[in-house]
């Protein structure tokens, strides 16, 4: 689970993170704010899961970002991400039957997405200049954005350009 922020670092530096991972968007649209008792409970749902979720790391959430309304979720795999949703020993699956419930009852009051990508090794890059530990940094472990980490490209390809075949 995350940790604490440290202080930004004035270092450049990339995050890595070991083999396939899963990241998941999700976010929430109020489309009739006067229907509180519609989307109220979307919202208070969220923290119990998150902390649910921050108590137990075997669940294999590895760190959350919140983007304004948008939180993005790092996971250990899809596979993990799919056995939460799905449990019926945690606090995802009561709270998703809860919201489809009055989602019913409120035709259209508010809207709910997401999307979950599966990434693997040499299928991402980053770089983090004057931050604190964000986004996938706070999932994987931060190294130096030296050498074949220098460019998009060659954090792309996980080497020196010139020791990779074309």
């Amino acid at each position: 689970m995350p940790q604490p922020a440290p202080p930004h670092s004035p270092r450049r530096l990339t995050a890595e993170v070991d083999g396939t991972f899963a990241v998941f968007l999700i976010g929430m649209r109020i489309n009739q704010p006067w229907k509180v008792w519609a989307w109220l409970p979307v919202i208070l749902a969220m923290p119990r899961m998150l902390r649910e979720l921050g108590e137990r790391p075997d669940l294999g959430l590895l760190a959350t970002q919140m983007q304004g309304g948008l939180l993005v979720q790092y996971w250990r795999d899809v596979q993990s991400l799919n056995a939460y949703a799905r449990s019926r020993d945690h606090a995802h699956l009561p709270a998703w039957r809860e919201f489809n419930h009055r989602a019913r009852r409120a035709r259209g009051a508010v809207g709910i997405w997401h999307e979950t990508y599966v990434v693997g090794p040499g299928q991402y890059e980053t770089v983090y200049v004057d931050m604190p530990r964000y986004g996938l940094g706070r999932a994987g472990r931060l190294v130096e954005a030296g050498g074949h980490r220098q460019s998009a490209e060659g954090r792309l390809r996980g080497g020196p350009a010139d020791a990779r075949p074309a």
